[in-house]
């Protein structure tokens, strides 16, 4: 059979091909949009669907019209019969109720489609709004045949679930905004915790990495998140910019106030480098050192001048410090290589002073003591030994002395005993003559005499204080 145009109350017309709708059961497709039409971002509405419908439906959607002997298709609408269209070959009646049960069987599917439709969770406000209305003006006078108020009641219930559907959505898009809220809050207030415990101990790097994290964190959160009523949002970006401000203010007075101090610090490295400079050439080593050591306190204490500088500053310090101290190295070492022969020097002539002991008597002792005086002259013309090997040495020519001055002093003390027979003697006179006076004085009433009495027991007294 030709493609043939079917005239419908509402001056529509649709090209079909009977032979295509008997084998396949469905209408011709309609022809694409053009690209235009698809740049005009129209509401999004549920396309119809091509359905295979079987016989069984398509016999039953039949039986509520009819064609009459002109061509009018009529269906029953409830209790009324209305005219529906017009099929041009008026004999073949079977052919029209078939294409106008098709119509019906595919507008039920797009009732029943939807229905199903909004039990998903991808469903959209604005689909539902735009379908629902389309649908309502599809069902209003369906130019079908079929069980029209059946369809009608589907579509009830589609209104039904639909507002059920849009007041869920609604219910979870405020949820969705309300959690956005509170986390974009949340990043608002961490912002703000952040400028309010700023202080001279702030870490600046680690607290604009942060600020740095909370803005990706902002933008992530604006772009996958929903979207928020602008007031508010305006309102949650102001108090985030206000504390990213308080942050990048402060922050730059901290670098400024930063920048004064290590130019401070920097003239105070650089006077102290001068001062040691000054002193590196210097031979007084323990009072240089104490100098550097004096300079050394002064540069821990001056701060930090910044790595770099700091790391120049020092090169320059080191280098006069150096100087000094490896002179001062050089020289103990000179020292230290004339104390081990000084050490030497001395074990030769402790050796000499050894020899000199024992002695028997008071004439070799004498002799013993001559020698050893030679002895210790040479030994202080020598100088300084290892410090290890002081005390040493040292002790040992002390022994030979004490040795020498053993004997000698036996032999005075032998010498002595008649003396101190005598002095003896002399004590007791004095002290018997002293007893005397005591009595005298005692005994005595007249005062000039008494008085004389006391004068010659002062003298006496002060006789024998001399010889005891």
């Amino acid at each position: 059979m030709s493609d043939e145009t079917v005239t419908t109350p509402d001056s529509t017309k649709a090209n079909v091909n009977a032979d295509k709708e008997k084998k396949t059961g469905s209408a011709t497709k309609p022809n694409a949009p053009s690209p235009a039409a698809f740049a005009k971002k129209t509401p999004k509405v549920s396309a119809p669907v091509a359905v295979q419908h079987s016989e069984e439906d398509i016999n039953n959607a039949e039986k509520f019209g009819r064609v009459s002997d002109d061509g009018t298709v009529y269906v029953k609408d409830g209790n009324e019969e209305r005219a529906v269209g017009q099929y041009p070959d008026a004999e073949n009646k079977e052919e029209a109720l078939g294409f106008y049960a098709k119509r019906y069987l595919d507008l039920k599917s797009r009732v029943d489609l939807f229905i199903s439709r909004l039990s998903t969770k991808n469903v959209k406000t604005r689909e539902i709004d735009e379908t629902v209305k389309t649908l309502e003006k599809e069902t209003e006078n369906p130019e079908v045949v079929g069980n029209i108020p059946a369809l009608r009641e589907s579509f009830a219930k589609l209104k039904e679930k639909a507002a059920a559907k849009k007041e869920e959505i609604s219910k979870a898009h405020a949820e969705a905004v309300e959690k956005a809220y509170e986390e974009r809050k949340k990043i608002v207030e961490e912002a703000e915790q952040l400028a309010a415990n700023l202080s001279d101990r702030t870490n600046w790097k680690e607290t604009a990495d942060k600020f740095s994290d909370l803005f990706d964190r902002w933008q992530t959160h604006q772009k996958n998140s929903v979207r928020l009523n602008k007031n508010v949002n305006d309102e949650l970006w102001k108090r985030f910019s206000a504390a990213r401000s308080a942050f990048n203010s402060s922050r730059r007075k901290w670098a400024q106030a930063r920048d004064i101090q290590r130019e401070n610090v920097k003239t105070m490295k650089e006077a102290i480098i001068a001062e040691a400079e000054e002193i590196k050439n210097s031979t007084q080593w323990a009072e240089t050192g104490r100098k550097f050591g004096d300079l050394m306190n002064r540069w821990k204490q001056a701060g930090r001048a910044g790595r770099k500088t700091d790391d120049e500053l020092w090169a320059r310090f080191r280098a006069a410090a150096d100087t000094f101290f490896n002179a001062r190295q050089a020289d103990r070492d000179k020292v230290s290589a004339d104390e081990k022969e000084n050490l030497v020097k001395k074990e030769e002539l402790l050796a000499k002073a050894e020899a000199l002991v024992p002695v028997e008597d008071a004439e070799s002792a004498k002799k013993a003591r001559a020698e050893l005086a030679k002895i210790q002259e040479e030994w202080d013309a020598i100088g300084h030994v290892p410090r290890t090997e002081l005390r040493r040495i040292e002790n040992a020519l002390d022994d030979v002395e004490k040795q020498i001055k053993e004997v000698e002093d036996s032999q005075w003390k032998k010498t002595n005993s008649e003396t101190d027979a005598r002095k003896s003697g002399f004590v007791a006179q004095l002290n018997a003559q002293l007893k005397e006076l005591d009595e005298k004085i005692a005994a005595e009433t007249d005062a000039d005499k008494k008085a004389a009495l006391e004068a010659e027991k002062a003298t006496k007294q002060q006789w024998l204080n001399a010889v005891q």
